[in-house]
């Protein structure tokens, strides 16, 4: 308790000091967009009143207590199990070893992902770090070997970046990854923190929802809604956030980001049809937050919405930031697909997943 009243009080500590004194900032805070690209934001039918929204009201918290009664009560009650007892079991697969001539997905961890798909190289959403907030101290990783650092990452055609998150956008990685990373695409207004950390802007495409990008004679990426916020700091939504689908002659593949439940699911269902594999967020959930992020039964649901054939879920396995167990989401989303159509893939970390194997299957490593 006495650890947990220390880490709460140095978090207010530092929220404070950011809001009077924003020199004490450190480059992991990045740098939102300003002047003439905010300027650009207009014409986006997402963007009003100086921020971007959703499609629906989407309140951030919906508990019963004050925000700041849930944060001190999240940050200091400690919680059984919510992290695992002994370090995850996992693949120790070398990224650059995989053929590059078959469409695999390697999870590695939480939401970060490595996917092969006609011929490129992309990589979604990489935390390598062992925290996903602005300093080192907080919000450690689960305990246990974690094998994937960018020195033995292969040259990345394609960088993916969903939204600015400290647990999807991470200030180490990036720079670390600056030599090997080919191009990238995000959502509106995400490419002004990969500028200030020194990526050559020539190389970031930012695109609104229902917008896309060729990468390839083979390879279209389309940025999609999501229903959730943005930010690093104190303010919010000054970025876009958004849900990307890959779509090759052979595969579509859909990776939801970080979002609620709503009909946007069901809408990109019926613009692109079946969809091969869609990776889902299934994790991170709580009623105080039940619009940012889904239950697993809404991911469940949103996977049927999108007429998906396989799914495999994320947003769980290396970060607690949420009040449920750590694998309660796996337990859960288990239950809720048990009547749906789609076919539930659990790969273990670093476990490699063909995506044009309709028979793979994988063990239930969380049991």
């Amino acid at each position: 308790m006495k650890k947990r009243f220390i880490i709460s009080l140095v978090v207010v500590m530092i929220i404070a000091a950011a809001a009077s004194l924003p020199f004490v900032l450190n480059a992991g805070f990045g740098q939102p967009p300003q002047g003439a690209q905010v300027n650009e934001f207009a014409a986006s039918p997402q963007y009003r009143d100086g921020q971007f929204h959703n499609t629906l009201p989407t309140p951030g918290f919906t508990g019963n207590k004050n925000m700041l009664a849930a944060w001190w009560d999240f940050l200091v009650t400690k919680r059984e199990n919510a992290r695992p007892a002994q370090p995850l079991p996992l693949v120790k697969t070398d990224l650059a070893q995989l053929p590059l001539d078959q469409d695999t997905l390697v999870w590695l961890g939480h939401s970060s992902w490595y996917l092969q798909l006609a011929g490129k190289r992309i990589l979604i959403d990489p935390v390598f770090s062992n925290y996903a907030a602005p300093f080192s101290f907080l919000n450690k990783a689960f305990a246990g070997e974690y094998p994937w650092h960018v020195e033995e990452m292969p040259d990345i055609d394609l960088l993916i970046i969903s939204h600015d998150h400290y647990d999807h956008l991470d200030y180490a990685t990036i720079k670390a990854l600056l030599p090997k990373v080919k191009r990238v695409v995000t959502p509106l207004g995400v490419g002004s923190h990969l500028r200030y950390w020194g990526m050559a802007p020539s190389i970031i495409e930012e695109r609104d929802w229902d917008q896309s990008v060729r990468i390839s004679d083979d390879l279209t990426v389309h940025v999609l809604p999501a229903r959730h916020f943005s930010g690093r700091g104190l303010k919010r939504n000054q970025t876009l956030w958004g849900s990307f689908m890959f779509v090759t002659p052979q595969q579509k593949v859909f990776y939801s980001g970080d979002s609620g439940y709503g009909p946007h699911f069901n809408a990109i269902g019926e613009q692109f049809g079946a969809v091969d594999l869609a990776i889902m967020e299934n994790g991170q959930y709580d009623q105080d937050w039940k619009y940012i992020h889904m239950q697993p039964s809404e991911t469940a649901q949103a996977a049927a919405d999108l007429n998906a054939r396989a799914v495999v879920p994320g947003h769980s396995g290396r970060f607690v930031l949420a009040k449920h167990t750590w694998n309660d989401p796996l337990i859960k989303l288990s239950q809720a697909s048990k009547d749906k159509a789609y076919r539930l893939l659990t790969p273990e970390l670093g476990e490699p997943l063909r995506v044009d194997d309709a028979t793979q299957q994988f063990r239930a490593w969380w049991e």
